[in-house]
This record gives structure tokens, C-alpha cells and sequence, in this order.
């Protein structure tokens, strides 16, 4: 093997094992496994579904591309990656100034109730590595803590996005009902969307902020008088 191509070799296997602590991390605190009671939340998804608005593979993944693209999961990742610069230079004016805004943001009292409490359920959960106690609203707080731990910023992007998708997708396999096999496969079809999306949340500031998702923001809204709820957004 030539010397250039084996220390090319060397070099991509440390710098792949000096992100395996970091990914497992991310694997941890973003599995439906953490207790942050993510499972219990819909989006506004439940309300789309009964209303008719969502009815089969096609109409799901179109759903959640357009809440990355141009909806209220676009401004959860530019304010994760706000929150992760801000962390990591110790600005904690500006993370207040976030989570502020992250509240401020929300469409309805379902969405400002998700958000905070997903993001102080996680900052509980996450105690054994050392949070900083503060009950940021749920994107504040992950890219807060994965600052603290010099997790790289496109890393966290990427799994947060997957995340919210696959957290969505669990939703509709209950409620469409879509099968597991038809999950799997939108799963499979979003992966360059949301590594694409992650990529260009990382160069975000909160300028780039701003949603257009107005059915998904009305179906929030009219779930707070469904009769029949599952979820509690």
C-alpha cells in the first residue's frame, strides 16, 4: 500500500473513532427509548389524520418534507444550531434569548406546551451528563447539551432531524394506518432530504427563520378540540 493512501487510512479511522463517543450520545438522548415522552406527542399530525388531510405513504412523507423544508421543524433546527454556537462560546444571554424565541414561536398553546415540555423532560433525563439544569424548550436544550460536549454541530443537525421524522412516521403507522414496511421505506427515501436540510440548517442564523407550513400550524390548533385524542398535540 503506498505511504500516502496508508496515512490516509489512518487518519479517517481516528478521526472515525473520535466521533463514536459522539454518536452514541446522540443515539442515547434521541432514541424513542430516552424518557422524554416524545411518543406522546403528534405534531398536529393526529388532527391531519382524522380530518382526512393524511391518508397513505405519499401524503405522510410529503407532510414531513414540507415541516423540514419550510415549516416548524426547519425553525427547530436553526435555532438547534443557534443554541449549539451559542453553547459553545458560553453566551448564555443568548441561549435565554432562544428559548424566548423558541416559545415565541410556537403556532398554539399545543405547540408552545410540546416544545417545553419535551425540551425539560430531556434536560431531566440528560442529568448524568451534566446539563446545565436550565429547562430550555426541547431544541434549545439538545443543542445546548451537545455543545457542551463538543459534539459537532452537522452531527447533531442530522440526528435531530431524523429524529423529529421518525417520531412522526411512529404517529402515522398508528393512525393512517401506515405499515411498518411503507415507514421504513419513507425513512429510507428522506435520508438525502434530511441530511441536505441539516447541512443548510449549520450555515442558519435565526434570520433564516420563518414558517409557511400553514395547514400542519391549523391542524395544531383544531387538535386541541378533537373529541377523540391519542396524542396530546
Amino acid at each position: 500500500m503506498p505511504a500516502a493512501m496508508d496515512m490516509r487510512t489512518t487518519l479517517d479511522a481516528e478521526a472515525s473513532a473520535a466521533l463514536l463517543p459522539a454518536l452514541l450520545k446522540l443515539q442515547t438522548w434521541l432514541s424513542p427509548a430516552f424518557p422524554v415522552g416524545a411518543f406522546g406527542y403528534s405534531h398536529g399530525l393526529e388532527a391531519a389524520i382524522a380530518e382526512g388531510r393524511i391518508a397513505g405513504a405519499d401524503a405522510c412523507r410529503g407532510w414531513i418534507e414540507t415541516l423540514v423544508r419550510h415549516g416548524s421543524l426547519w425553525n427547530d433546527l436553526v435555532l438547534l444550531g443557534a443554541a449549539h454556537r451559542a453553547a459553545a462560546c458560553g453566551d448564555e444571554v443568548e441561549l435565554r434569548s432562544l428559548g424566548e424565541f423558541a416559545v415565541a414561536l410556537s403556532g398554539c398553546a399545543e405547540r408552545r406546551r410540546e416544545t417545553l415540555e419535551l425540551g425539560a423532560a430531556f434536560t431531566r433525563a440528560a442529568e448524568p451528563w451534566g446539563g446545565s439544569g436550565a429547562e430550555w424548550p426541547y431544541p434549545v436544550a439538545v443543542g445546548a447539551l451537545a455543545a457542551r460536549h463538543a459534539i459537532p454541530r452537522l452531527l447533531t443537525l442530522s440526528a435531530y432531524a431524523h429524529a423529529l421524522a421518525a417520531n412522526l412516521l411512529s404517529v402515522a403507522v398508528r393512525l393512517v394506518p401506515l405499515g411498518q414496511g411503507a415507514a421504513v421505506g419513507i425513512l429510507h427515501d428522506l435520508e438525502p432530504f434530511l441530511a441536505e436540510t441539516a447541512e443548510r440548517a449549520e450555515g442558519a442564523s435565526p434570520d433564516d427563520l420563518g414558517s409557511a407550513s400553514i395547514l400542519s400550524d391549523i391542524s395544531a390548533m383544531r387538535h386541541e378540540t378533537l373529541s377523540t385524542r391519542l396524542f396530546r398535540t
